[in-house]
This record gives C-alpha cells, structure tokens and sequence, in this order.
C-alpha cells in the first residue's frame, strides 16, 4: 500500500505523466521536464541509479565461489547458504527440496548434495548442487525407484544422513530402514540396503569403505553394515547404545565410534574391532544432537539441543573439559579440516557459531537464513 500511495503522489505532480506500459528499463516520461542543465544533470544521475539498482537487483543473492566454502542448510528456507569461510558472508543461496536436514560436497568442492526431509520426515527427494554455477542441477525422486538391472528398490522416505565417499553420496532413509548411494555421474540411485531398525538417523563411513555404521534413534542402537571384500555383499551388526542415539562419528584413527543418546544424556563408545561397547559415559546433556571428533582427534564436540550448549570432551579420558552456552538449539557441526575453528548452528535464534578451537572460546556468530542446521565443508 506505501508503494502504491507513493507512486500516485509522483504521477499527480505537476510536468509528470502517466506511463503507458511497463518496461524494464527506466521510462524517462517519468522524469520532471528539464529547465536547464542542472535539472539536465540531475536527470542523468537519476536515470543512472535506477539503471544500476536494477542491474544489482538481477544479481544479488550470487557471488563468486569461495575456495574453500562452508555450506550450511537452512531448514525453514529450504535453501543451501554458500558462505565464504574467511568473511563469515553469504555469497548466494540456492533453493533446494523441502526442508533440508543434512548436506555432503564431493571431494572436489564441485557438487553439493542435500537430503531433503520433509515437512513431517517425509520428503522423497535429495537436491545434487553445482557449486560452481550455484544452482540445483538435479532433484532426485526417491519413489518407485529401479536398480541398474531393473531390481526393484521401492521408496526412500525420509533422507536425512548423507556423506560423500568415493564418489558416491551415502545417504539414511529414515522412514525406510534403510541406506542408500548416488552416483552423481549417472544421476541415479544404484544400490539401496535394509537396516531393518527403526529411525536409522546419520551415517558415518570407515576410511577403507567396507563398513558403514548409523544410529537408530527409536531402536536405541548403532548398526555396523559390513561389506564382503568385492563389496556385494553387506551384513549388518546391530549393537545396542543408550536412549535415542542421534549423532555418531568415527575417530579419526578408526578405531572408536561414538554414538550420542539423545534420551539419556549418555554417550555409547564402540570398538570399531570387534563391533561392540567398550564404554558408555553420562555426559549430562538434556538432548545431544550431533557429536563430532576434531581432525587431529584431541577434542569430541557435542551439541545440546536441549540446553543450547556445546560440549567439548577430552577424546583420550573421555572427560569434560568445557561446556559452551551458544544459545537456543545447537544443532549441526562442522570442524573446518585445520581444526582451527568449529562451527555450529544455533538454530532456534537463526545463526551460526564460530568456536576458536585452540582458546575454546566462542568468537562471533553470523546468520545465514530460517533455522540452520546441517553443514558441509567445500574445497
């Protein structure tokens, strides 16, 4: 309505007339008669800033590609932010399925690939992403698939955990039970696993690829899926944690894998060996989210949901060392690979948090969009 009410205050001046059409470019009918070369001048640069403003306009929301970048899903939004590590800026966003949860980029920094859950942890999509020209290239329909030699795979409801190994983007359907892998070179879902527990939530994948394990939030258990040496065939472990495990990862020597029980405030700690728990340590959390270890496998961070903190714990006596207030809902992890900074979404105040590593102090915050979440480091 102000836009309205102004536009007639302009057209009823006096020397001003009524366009006749619309037009992209700048209709110099609207401009006052000139009554010398002041007003001449004027006109100019009048005509040269809505000129340049549209021309901004066309643009805006897309930047060069940083090298490297950090990706970060925005869930409300349903987009990807590409931000550019070193400034903290959004360089472009880029529109993806409905509510994305979790995203992975191939080891090249080309593509980006996000798991699209759904409004109600029922979404039936993943978004692959060109970085380079920062658009959605693909969006993946995950119903009635078909195998390369016309096996039947059914759907995959509920995407969520996704990472890029050799290749490939390794993903959870939720909804399913099951795992899955895309190739980007053929654009299609060629190989699909059943998990047969319930809510099978994140993936992480062995450094040699022949075992993959998830966390099952609502069978309270972690699977151990492991390949026969041609990897054609899988057989899965079922290993029982705590209440509700959430986030898992593997250290990074391979040999521990922690599950973080999101109803129990509890960690699980599994022998990567011999497939089973070693330990369980009570980490007072209310409702831990995601747990990652830092490259060098000094610190495991742990994000509480429920109490908006971030954990940090000593890998090697599996004590607390600090415990961080970042806000209202810390979500997502990401550890940038020179294990300098962490970043962590807070998603229920809408912004990301940057933690010195070395200092183990929060040094500043930025948005990207609705409720970040997911995140994903791109060379």
């Amino acid at each position: 309505m102000r836009m309205r009410s102004e536009k007639q205050r302009i057209q009823h001046q006096p020397g001003w007339r009524t366009p006749k059409r619309k037009s992209l470019t700048p209709d110099l009918s609207l401009q006052p008669r000139p009554r010398g070369p002041k007003h001449r001048a004027a006109g100019m640069v009048a005509v040269t800033i809505v000129i340049w403003l549209g021309v901004a306009a066309l643009v805006v929301g897309q930047g060069n590609m940083p090298k490297p970048a950090l990706l970060v899903l925005n869930k409300a939004d349903s987009e990807l932010a590409i931000v550019d590590p070193g400034t903290l800026k959004v360089v472009a966003k880029v529109k993806t399925g409905a509510m994305p949860h979790e995203v992975a980029a191939s080891a090249d920094g080309k593509i980006a690939v996000t798991t699209n859950y759904g409004a109600h942890q029922d979404g039936t999509t993943i978004s692959v992403i060109d970085l380079g020209s920062q658009k959605e290239i693909h969006r993946v329909e995950l119903k009635n698939l078909t195998g390369p030699h016309g096996e039947a795979f059914g759907d995959l409801i509920g995407p969520h955990g996704v990472e890029f190994f050799d290749g490939q983007a390794w993903f959870t359907a939720e909804g399913s039970k099951k795992i899955a892998r895309y190739d980007p070179a053929t654009n299609r879902v060629d190989w699909v696993h059943e998990i047969g527990e319930n809510r099978t939530h994140m993936l992480v994948i062995s450094r040699e690829g022949h075992t993959i394990y998830t966390s099952n939030v609502n069978s309270d258990s972690v699977t151990a899926a492991v390949a026969s040496p041609d990897k054609q065939k899988w057989f899965n472990t079922v290993i029982p944690t705590g209440k509700g495990p959430e986030g898992i990862d593997i250290s990074p020597d391979g040999m521990e894998v922690w599950a973080a029980n999101s109803g129990d405030g509890t960690v699980t700690i599994i022998d990567t060996t011999t497939k089973k728990v070693t330990d369980t340590v009570n980490v007072g959390t209310k409702h831990s989210n995601r747990v990652k270890f830092t490259p060098r496998g000094k610190w495991v961070l742990i994000s509480d949901l429920g109490s908006g903190e971030l954990l940090v714990m000593d890998a090697g006596t599996r004590k607390e060392v600090k415990r961080l207030k970042l806000g209202k809902s810390a979500e997502g992890i990401l550890i940038a690979p020179d294990d300098s900074r962490a970043f962590v979404a807070v998603s229920g105040d809408n912004k990301v948090a940057v933690v010195d590593l070395k200092k183990l102090e929060v040094t500043t915050t930025f948005e990207t969009g609705n409720d970040p979440d997911g995140m994903a480091w791109a060379e």
